[in-house]
């Protein structure tokens, strides 16, 4: 058996939760791969709604095994803020969640370090979600961090008292005083004392070798769903640098974040919007900053699941689609909240950039470059509600020509369309 793979190929909030949530009942497991509590997937049915920021989409799905694999980042208390909310509705993560030993703690000084960072940069900042993501991935590479693992050893506190006293000699240097910093609207104290809370709460749950789990389930049968977080465009080496985040969102770190050899990689699954949108600075060739660009935003909800922050709006990227298609290996493409543009007399589409009059043939380097433009092909609207449509061939001309449109253009069948929030809302082509 092979390892299949759902992941974004833009800047995240492609709608992958949803869709994990639809692809649930073929498999067996459900691994997270990568990423921290900064993602946010949010997945509606039965006219509840549920965002999960940790744990795998396949949570909601009776009987499934969910794996937060040694490649995510764990906060304890956000962990455990949203099994309280999943119980709430009846369902207990601890009878299907397992977590990897090897996945990396975000501590309170962390959340601390990265409302410093964030702070310095002051006009250069990079639009961090504030979750302490960068710092963990910083300890984790400079070979500082504390795993899962260390949980249940004698040393645990002792360990924790190190780094965190690491922590504040570097807040300190930055002349920054951590009684003034507010975490998740708590003061420090309050969030540590939180968060040790959390850190008891945890052990209710099994901590497994993920890697021998996964391996040793392939061997026996199991089908597996790998789920990645954030987006293609927001990758540490490939994304738009260095507005990215810090962990490898493509498909090749399924391999380093489960521990899954490349050969047992089977399926990919990209996910895209029918336009784009992006979270927090940088550069987005195609943004719309007037009336169409609003008219996004509101129409698809675009709020960001995490921080609540709107979402830059704008028209589809082909050549950032086609090179996220290029570098994870696409063999299927999903598209997500066709329905938002129902009611639009025209769409554009960026088919390439040009530079000083001349046309770019390949993705560039620096999307940051000023004399970077995006040229458009205008394609005509639908003009027809898609949300009440249950059969792919009632889906008006218009719209299916668009799909052709992207299909040619980068390769790659779109196999599922998204025309509405609901799980069920979901065509197979």
């Amino acid at each position: 058996m092979n390892v299949d793979v759902i992941l974004g190929l833009q800047w995240g909030d492609e709608g992958k939760g949803k869709i994990v949530d639809v692809f649930t009942p073929h498999y067996d497991i459900i691994a997270r791969f990568q990423g921290g509590p900064n993602a946010g997937h949010t997945i509606e049915f039965d006219g509840k709604k549920f965002v999960l920021h940790t744990i795998p989409s396949g949570i909601l799905r009776k009987g499934t095994v969910n794996v937060i694999g040694n490649g995510v980042i764990i906060d304890p208390y956000i962990l455990m803020k949203e099994v309280e909310s999943l119980r709430s509705s009846g369902i207990h993560a601890e009878e299907t969640l397992l977590i990897s030993k090897r996945a990396h703690l975000i501590l309170p000084t962390h959340r601390l370090l990265d409302a410093t960072y964030e702070s310095a940069k002051g006009m250069e900042k990079i639009g961090s979600t504030l979750k302490g993501i960068g710092p963990t991935y910083t300890d984790k590479m400079g070979r500082n961090g504390l795993r899962i693992g260390n949980i249940p050893e004698p040393d645990f506190q002792e360990k924790y008292s190190h780094l965190k006293a690491e922590h504040m000699r570097i807040v300190g240097f930055y002349g920054n005083d951590p009684a003034e910093v507010r975490i998740d609207g708590f003061t420090f104290d309050e969030y540590e004392t939180k968060w040790f809370e959390a850190i008891e709460q945890l052990k209710q749950f099994r901590f497994i070798d993920s890697e021998e789990f996964l391996n040793k389930s392939l061997d026996e049968g199991k089908t597996i769903l790998a789920e990645g977080a954030q987006g293609a465009l927001l990758d540490i080496d490939f994304g738009s640098y260095p507005f990215v985040t810090s962990s490898n969102t493509i498909s090749a770190g399924v391999c380093a974040g489960l521990g899954i050899p490349p050969h047992r990689i089977g399926t990919i699954y990209g996910i895209f919007k029918a336009y784009c949108t992006r979270v927090g600075s940088g550069p987005f060739p195609t943004e719309l900053f007037d009336e169409t660009g609003e008219a996004l935003r509101q129409r698809g909800h675009e709020f960001g699941s995490t921080t609540g922050r709107p979402r830059r709006c704008g028209w589809l990227d082909l050549p950032a689609l086609s090179y996220s298609v290029m570098l994870n290996g696409v063999d299927r493409l999903i598209m997500m909240k066709s329905d938002v543009m129902d009611e639009f007399e025209k769409i554009c589409v960026c088919t390439h950039y040009s530079k000083g009059g001349r046309k770019l043939n390949a993705f560039p380097f620096d999307l940051s470059d000023p004399d970077l433009r995006p040229e458009y092909e205008e394609l005509p609207g639908w003009k027809t509600p898609l949300q009440n449509i249950i059969e792919p061939e009632d889906l008006p001309f218009a719209f299916a020509d668009y799909i052709d449109y992207i299909e040619k253009a980068v390769g790659v069948p779109v196999d599922m369309v998204s025309v509405g929030p609901d799980r069920n809302q979901t065509l197979e082509r």
